[in-house]
């Protein structure tokens, strides 16, 4: 039976998941809940149904199509979303004439996907660019991200992994012969303090970075700023520490410190959530650069992003 897995989004033209031009395929699934998360749609594994309610005329084709009493249009034009009840079918979604209705995870075959990948080609070539596979955690559907990375290095495209690391190394063990580079993200050094932000303890995460990179993986090391969950300069300055111990060193390639945005903050409200974020502000640049400098100081290649 082929291979499917349900996809978010791919986005095309994407200046910010690794060098060069590249096309980001967002798989959906993670088992980390951080409270800070920018892609929420992409946590839960199955069809998330999507509202954009400025979008929305009330015309009730929707009620009327939905075969699980998902919509409900109050007498005064107000459009009622009961969760609980989707089923994933995407009639709603489909039928919808002003797309206010949006049914976010497709299925896509190998061949599908790479088809889609495919048509970018060119970017890549002109710009030495390639394939991010991000998400949600890609590394949770380690078979059917293995098939896409040995069809996009077999075509001369190069690959990225965006992960978190909190899987067993030996997944990343097999994906290693067909990426380029892994994009790690180290959100917090406390482990009792990342439990709390993302509800999972680091010390595998940890571990599988300093594996990778002992074991000739070359790596991007990502860090958000968040106000109120890391913005700690200690901490900043024991993954700093970290990092310039790690063996195989030479392997992080870059490190990116990366300021809080609210650009995440709609994808909530649309998903029928709310974010835990959306009163955050950024991190002041005199922050970013305290936080910087404790990198530069150990002689690591980082920048703010």
């Amino acid at each position: 039976m082929e291979q499917l897995h349900l996809v978010s989004n791919i986005q095309r033209f994407s200046v910010d998941d690794g060098p060069g031009i590249r096309t980001t395929v967002f798989f959906k699934g993670c088992n980390l809940r951080c409270a800070w998360c920018h892609n929420p749609e992409c946590i839960i594994a199955e069809p998330t149904l999507q509202f954009t309610e400025r979008s929305c005329v009330s015309c009730g084709r929707c009620e009327q199509i939905c075969p699980a009493g998902v919509h409900h249009i109050t007498e005064d034009g107000k459009h009622l979303i009961d969760r609980s009840k989707c089923i994933g079918c995407g009639k709603c979604a489909y039928n919808c004439y002003q797309s206010a209705l949006d049914l976010n995870g497709k299925a896509y075959a190998p061949d599908e996907l790479f088809a889609e990948i495919r048509k970018d080609r060119h970017y890549f070539e002109s710009s030495g660019g390639g394939v991010t596979f991000s998400g949600g955690e890609p590394m949770l559907q380690r078979d059917y991200l293995n098939t896409m990375l040995k069809m996009c290095r077999e075509a001369g495209y190069t690959t990225c992994v965006d992960t978190a690391g909190n899987v067993p190394f030996e997944w990343y063990r097999e994906a290693m012969p067909w990426t380029t580079l892994f994009l790690y993200d180290i959100k917090l050094f406390d482990s009792a303090r990342h439990e709390q932000a993302t509800g999972v303890p680091n010390g595998r995460i940890l571990e599988n970075l300093r594996l990778l990179t002992d074991n000739g993986a070359d790596v991007f090391i990502r860090t958000p700023v968040i106000p109120g969950w890391n913005d700690d300069l200690e901490e900043f300055r024991k993954i700093a520490s970290f990092l310039a111990e790690l063996p195989g060193r030479e392997h992080v390639k870059l490190i990116q410190l990366l300021p809080y945005h609210a650009y995440g903050v709609g994808k909530y409200n649309m998903i029928g959530q709310r974010s835990k974020t959306e009163d955050v502000k950024p991190p002041t640049g005199e922050f970013m650069q305290q936080a910087l400098q404790f990198y530069l100081d150990l002689g690591l290649p980082a920048q703010i992003s």
